[in-house]
């Protein structure tokens, strides 16, 4: 059985993916390379794969409420790994461009650093939707306990 995805462990990959970026991307700055831009692309298209992964675990939560019952047992596994993956891949998604907007924030008199903190910034707050909605859908994908059962009618001793 799979464990539950905990918030502390995305943040503490968040933080940790951001600082490395920070360090490296400063570091190759500092010998005289460019850093590279971020497309505004990046946001929009993780908000969309938020938006699929939310779907699918919407199907499997009504599928787990008896709401949709032709719902494949195989499709709802899938989507709980999905949500899984989204979440890990959000976090690390954040640290990236978060390291690189806390980069971008310090040159913002630069003439592409405002545009460049937007870019990050949007990249950024797209991941940590991504990464939401994963531990969401992970949620709903959760199977509730079984109940106990009890014997029905007197007991044979």
């Amino acid at each position: 059985m799979i464990s539950r995805t905990h918030w502390r462990h995305l943040l503490a990959i968040a933080l940790g993916i951001g600082a490395i970026t920070w360090w490296l991307l400063t570091s190759i700055r500092d010998r005289g390379a460019t850093l590279p831009d971020v497309s505004w692309l990046v946001g929009p298209v993780e908000l969309l794969i938020a938006g699929v992964v939310l779907s699918m675990g919407w199907a499997v939560r009504q599928f787990l409420r008896g709401k949709r019952p032709t719902l494949d047992p195989i499709r709802a596994a899938r989507t709980a790994v999905l949500a899984k993956a989204a979440a890990y891949t959000g976090a690390l998604l954040v640290g990236w461009y978060g390291g690189q907007l806390v980069i971008w924030l310090g040159e913002l008199d630069l003439p592409a650093g405002g545009e460049r903190a937007w870019a990050s910034g949007a990249a950024a707050a797209g991941a940590l939707a991504l990464a939401i909605v994963g531990l969401v859908v992970e949620g709903f994908c959760r199977i509730p306990p079984a109940e106990p059962k009890t014997e029905v009618g007197p007991s044979a001793t």
